[in-house]
């Protein structure tokens, strides 16, 4: 039987009853932020419900975790707790017997808050951040693109997740402007290298694991264990300078073509919410070292989609419709490689996945791919034509599971351009 909340929840919401993501917010400027989880067209803050005492479980009945100004106290929990919490507010704005916060209406009142109304902010305070590359077609499709298609995937891409460690400092949240980064790119004949404007600023269609407990320094997470240190995930638009990180990435890999911003939604979407859809996912060949190796490997069918909106248009234009199930490498194979050396994993570490690419012309997850480098301009609905992003452009990506009568969305992330300083 389908779930059904006494709050009015449109069948096209993102934030079912069945969903329940977690994010921080302010109702008002000058108030504090708290944590709250989205339903329909609302938040309900979290902060009122436990000091109202409704979080009565063994593990939340005397936490501080709900008057914090970010979720990590909360994500340091673990997954028992995380059920406690979603099995109690699921049943507090369920439509069935329930009155406690349905008939109090001093408490609604201190509790619900119109999503038109409150300021969203990051969901977690992130202390690292780590960006894979797990899609096998982005991989392919990139190494073609630099080095040829005799040989377009290194060897070692099949038998570990690779990453790069990027910068935490310049994550944003959704709606935050990206200013064009400046930098070096490769010089043209005798000429000294090009300083200046990237003339090849992309978007890279992403989504983020965000870390639970973690690990302690020097003690590697077993796979079969990897999935407790995952809370859920947000979509990531990991920005990209095509110009400067051609030129810089070797032999050390990305630096100033990526740390300029990295844009995430503000809603995390629980992996609880996520497991109706899971997938399985592609058949690894050669076979992951035993360490790698899960007694089941899955993904989650999230159909994403990102739109290129160019200023003075009222619409955006589609250019990708992917989905997370074409993920090669998983979120626990992505963590348990990060702990292999004995790296310690913290709560609120963010974990991106890499561009998620499918297997055509469609489903290219960045307009690198999506132009081959340029070479083959995009034509946008609306009559506009991109090789890569211009100034005043808005990316605007999106993702959501489709149940029955309802779905488990995350919302969106939103960027837009403006024009390099001086």
């Amino acid at each position: 039987m389908t779930l059904k909340s006494f709050i009015d929840v449109h069948p096209d919401s993102h934030f079912s009853l069945q969903n329940l993501p977690y994010g921080v917010f302010k109702p008002g400027k000058e108030q504090k932020a708290r944590i709250g989880v989205a339903i329909g067209e609302y938040v309900l803050d979290l902060s009122a419900i436990a000091g109202a005492g409704l979080f009565n479980e063994p593990l939340l009945k005397d936490s501080e975790c709900f008057f914090q100004n970010s979720l990590n106290m909360f994500l340091a929990l673990g997954r028992p707790a995380w059920k406690e919490a979603r099995a109690t507010i699921q049943r507090l704005l369920s439509g069935t017997d329930e009155p406690t916060l349905r008939d109090n209406a001093s408490l609604r009142e201190r509790s619900l808050f119109s999503m038109d109304q409150v300021e969203l902010l990051l969901p977690a305070a992130i202390g690292d951040y780590t960006d894979f590359f797990s899609s096998m077609h982005h991989a392919k499709n990139c190494g073609t693109i630099f080095r040829g298609p005799e040989n377009p995937i290194p060897v070692n891409w099949f038998h570990l997740p690779i990453a790069y460690h990027g910068r935490a400092s310049s994550i944003l949240l959704s709606g935050t402007d990206i200013i064009r980064p400046r930098g070096q790119s490769f010089p043209v004949g005798n000429s000294p290298p090009y300083f200046g404007p990237s003339l090849k600023l992309d978007f890279e269609l992403e989504m983020a694991a965000i870390v639970g407990p973690g690990n302690e320094l020097g003690k590697p997470v077993d796979i079969d264990k990897a999935e407790d240190l995952i809370f859920g995930l947000v979509l990531m638009n990991d920005w990209s300078a095509r110009d400067i990180q051609a030129w810089e990435y070797q032999p050390l890999g990305p630096f100033l073509g990526k740390s300029f911003g990295t844009t995430i939604s503000p809603w995390i979407v629980t992996l609880e919410a996520l497991e109706p859809f899971a997938c399985d996912a592609p058949k690894q060949e050669p076979h992951p070292l035993p360490y790698l190796t899960e007694k089941k490997s899955k993904n989650y069918d999230i159909a994403l989609e990102v739109q290129i909106k160019p200023t003075g248009h009222k619409e955006g234009s589609v250019v990708t419709k992917s989905n997370f199930k074409y993920l090669y490498w998983t979120l626990p194979q992505q963590l348990v490689h990060h702990t292999s050396n004995g790296c310690n994993l913290r709560p609120g570490d963010l974990l991106g996945t890499g561009t998620i690419s499918g297997p055509d012309r469609e489903s290219l997850g960045c307009l690198l791919e999506l132009t081959w480098n340029g070479q083959k301009p995009l034509s946008l609905q609306n009559g506009a034509v991109r090789k890569f992003l211009e100034d005043e452009d808005e990316v605007i990506i999106s993702g959501c599971c489709q149940g029955n009568g309802y779905k488990v969305g995350f919302g969106t992330c939103t960027g837009r351009i403006l024009p390099a300083l001086l």
